[in-house]
């Protein structure tokens, strides 16, 4: 007795059912349709069609495999991603039309890979637009400007030590001249017993361009190297030259640390004792001190004039951009010495005609016997010639340079925190040596013009 399932249907018999499953193909039926059919077909054993083979089956899963792929780049070519990142109607139905048109999660499009996370996501995003530096106008360009720069930028062979001054320096943490000459000797110190020359080379002809130069051009590029600096490296490059190429290198290490903490203390700490003591003479009972802003040659000064036993008083101009003089007239008060505090230089003229001398620090003095100080240096220089009240520049030889400037462009840096595009602000100004009338070193004190005498009589130390 058959089956139902083997009964063949009313008009069709039961022999010719799979070959008019092969052979017609409704008109308009897609390729997927009929995949669909045929694994249907090949599930229902008795349907009567011929089980394929294992070949047969993966050359089908191939074909089905690449079918899928072409419908998912007609539907991409076909509907772009909309606003809200889904696709159109088309796309859907064309997948299948299981879904709603546009609405990927109920079915309404199968996109694999990155094109369903495109979609999924939406709008894709903005890129980051990197912050503009302060655009220069190209006749300061040559104008330095201090700038952070990682570690990581760093070259490998800069030493930590360096690589943490560097840091301070840029961040204006240390900021005068003679301090960062002396720290900077100081960490050139820890490199020095930190270096081991590689076989095959000698110390004084490797350790420069392959140890120091790399410091010292990672210092360069956090902040603009002042002439103190300058003068310093030349000296110590010359030193390293002069070493035997024979000494080994502890002993040559031993001589180059010594020297080093003898020019600390004969260019720097002597020298410094010697200029407060001179500075201190020059001023007389009664007399009327006006100085700017903050330096510590200039405060230490006037506490030995006060400490001498002298009786003046003192006129303190503030830098209106950092209020470093804040600290330095309460000190100055402390000791006992009277202090009148002004923020800015708005009534400097009648500052001035209160004052008998003026005390100017020097962060450089150039060749032609101009001073290169703190910004605003030269207005008060200026102003006070014009009402004959001296000017005393202070300052260590170890600042002095061959250099030559008239104005403030030829040397600058620029302020990096008050740097826009409509305008910068430049850190020191240049005061010509007419409204100079006294220079006081270490060597005792004398006229701007004498600074080439001065050079000079140094080169034959």
């Amino acid at each position: 007795m058959a089956t139902e399932g083997d009964q063949p249907g009313p008009s069709t018999p039961a022999g010719d059912t799979a070959a008019a499953k092969k052979d017609k193909k409704p008109q308009g039926q897609t390729q997927t349709q009929t995949q669909q059919k045929n694994q249907a077909a090949q599930a229902d054993p008795g349907s009567g069609e011929k089980k394929l083979s294992n070949a047969e089956l993966k050359k089908k899963k191939q074909e089905e495999k690449a079918a899928r792929r072409a419908q998912a780049k007609t539907v991409q070519v076909a509907q772009p991603v909309g606003p809200s990142g889904a696709r159109g109607a088309s796309g859907d139905a064309t997948a299948g039309g299981k879904g709603k048109a546009g609405n990927p999660r109920q079915g309404g499009l199968l996109v694999t890979g990155g094109h369903h996370r495109s979609a999924s996501k939406g709008v894709l995003p903005q890129p980051v637009k990197e912050p503009t530096k302060p655009k220069i106008p190209e006749c300061f360009s040559h104008l330095s400007m201090a700038r952070r720069i990682t570690m990581t930028q760093a070259d490998k062979d800069v030493n930590p030590v360096v690589l943490a001054l560097g840091q301070q320096m840029s961040s204006f943490a240390i900021s005068d001249s003679t301090t960062r000459l002396e720290t900077t000797l100081l960490a050139f110190k820890k490199v020095i017993d930190a270096y081991t020359t590689p076989h095959g080379n000698t110390f004084s002809r490797h350790f420069t361009s392959h140890v120091l130069n790399p410091q010292i051009e990672y210092l360069t590029a956090c902040r603009p190297m002042c002439f103190s600096m300058g003068n310093a490296i030349r000296w110590l490059k010359l030193q390293i030259s002069k070493i035997d190429i024979d000494l080994p290198d502890a002993s040559a290490k031993k001589i180059l640390c010594q020297s080093i903490d003898n020019f600390i203390h004969e260019r720097i700490v002597l020298a410094n004792l010697v200029i407060v003591n001179t500075a201190a003479s020059l001023i007389n009972d009664d007399e009327v001190v006006l100085t700017y802003a903050h330096h510590k040659l200039v405060e230490r000064s006037l506490l030995q004039a006060k400490s001498d036993g002298k009786r003046f008083k003192v006129i303190l101009i503030d830098d209106p951009f950092e209020r470093v003089g804040i600290e330095h007239a309460k000190k100055l008060a402390a000791a006992g010495i009277p202090v009148t505090y002004a923020s800015d230089l708005g009534a400097l003229k009648t500052n001035l005609q209160e004052a008998t001398i003026v005390f100017a620090a020097a962060e450089a003095m150039f060749s032609n016997g101009s001073m290169y100080a703190r910004a605003g240096t030269c207005d008060i220089a200026t102003v006070a010639t014009d009402l004959g009240v001296r000017v005393v520049a202070i300052s260590e030889t170890i600042n002095f340079t061959e250099r030559v400037s008239i104005d403030s462009l030829t040397y600058n840096e620029i302020d990096p925190g008050r740097s826009t595009d409509e305008g910068f602000r430049l850190l020191f100004d240049t005061t010509r040596d007419k409204f100079i009338s006294v220079v006081v070193t270490e060597l005792g004190d004398s006229s701007a013009m004498s600074v080439p005498a001065i050079l000079r009589k140094l080169e034959e130390l």
